[in-house]
């Protein structure tokens, strides 16, 4: 049997990686286990097998930073699931939801087909970010209800919401399986990891799956090229916010807004790095993303930017990090 402690595993949250995992043939006992973590069905009712629906990627479809790179399949009662990964926050996860379930909803009818024909169809977000910033909760659940007396209209729109940062929070050992499948997707390694693997036959299988993936040179490429434009993606709304920020802050004052300007920008990046670092090693990577704190040269970050997707492992990214006439005699504990 594998030993997982020892496992440097990749980003779980490249939604191309977690495709190719969770949504591929061999994968299907790690998506089932996952879906009723997150479905929960009464005892006897749980999944036993789905149908994967999804086709086959083209590479130059990584490159597309909006592209959607989810996961579909049916049950054998007919009910749709759709699983997708959303790290950046593009402020529109709600209506983004709507917009997508409907589609899919919609298209289960050809012409000539009834109403009546129409099958439940299940969305399910893993988000990289806190959407429902008043909410403690890690997993919200929504349906259509009638507002006074909470009856539901239709069972057949349900949307799952999963916040990965709320469980980053979370010190004690999972509570339940679905706790368990967050802490894997947040990058969880270690011995934490390896007491996860040995108590859920669905993660243990992941982790075979994702060794695997590991060790195809072909897939490690595919996959930092998804790394690379979701980095891209992530810088880029970063920017627009900060860039935003200095429009209201600095209007009217030149100069004052150039260097606003450079500065926001600076910081951006900054930002950007520590959230990848953060999402990619977890906390092993918290004196690293100190010392990117520390670089105030925008040309520095943009050339850590350049390279940091390609770290294959922590020590690879302090490597370009440190590899930087800025950082050369810094020290990680400042």
């Amino acid at each position: 049997m594998p030993q997982f402690s020892t496992f440097k595993g990749i980003n779980r949250t490249n939604d191309y990686a977690f495709k190719r995992i969770l949504g591929s043939e061999e994968g299907k006992e790690a998506l089932v286990g996952f879906l009723n973590a997150v479905l929960k069905p009464p005892p006897g009712q749980e999944l036993t097998t789905v149908e994967l629906l999804d086709r086959e990627l083209d590479p130059e479809y990584l490159l597309n930073r909006g592209a959607r790179l989810d996961v579909l399949a049916r049950t054998t009662a007919g009910t749709l699931l759709n699983v997708e990964v959303q790290v950046a926050n593009r402020y529109d996860i709600d209506r983004r939801t709507l917009f997508y379930w409907a589609r899919l909803y919609g298209s289960q009818l050809n012409a000539g087909q009834k109403f009546i024909e129409l099958r439940k169809t299940v969305t399910i977000n893993i988000l990289g970010f806190n959407w429902f910033t008043s909410e403690e909760r890690y997993h919200l659940t929504f349906h259509i209800r009638e507002d006074q007396t909470g009856k539901i209209l239709s069972d057949d729109l349900e949307m799952h919401f999963l916040e990965l940062e709320k469980v980053k929070k979370l010190k004690q050992r999972p509570k339940d399986a679905l706790e368990a499948w967050l802490m894997y997707l947040n990058n969880l390694e270690g011995e934490e990891l390896e007491a996860i693997a040995m108590e859920n036959p669905a993660i243990r299988k992941a982790l075979t799956i994702e060794e695997a993936f590991w060790r195809s040179e072909r897939e490690r490429r595919l996959y930092e090229l998804r790394e690379k434009a979701l980095r891209d993606e992530i810088v880029m709304l970063e920017g627009a916010r900060a860039e935003g920020k200095i429009e209201g802050i600095a209007e009217g004052k030149v100069a004052g807004k150039i260097e606003g300007i450079a500065e926001g920008k600076a910081a951006m990046a900054q930002e950007a790095i520590c959230k990848y670092l953060e999402a990619r090693f977890g906390e092993a990577s918290l004196g690293l993303q100190k010392k990117v704190q520390a670089i105030s040269k925008l040309e520095s970050l943009n050339q850590i930017m350049n390279k940091i997707y390609l770290a294959g492992s922590l020590d690879d990214a302090r490597a370009i990090i440190e590899g930087l006439p800025d950082t050369k005699n810094m020290s990680e504990n400042k």
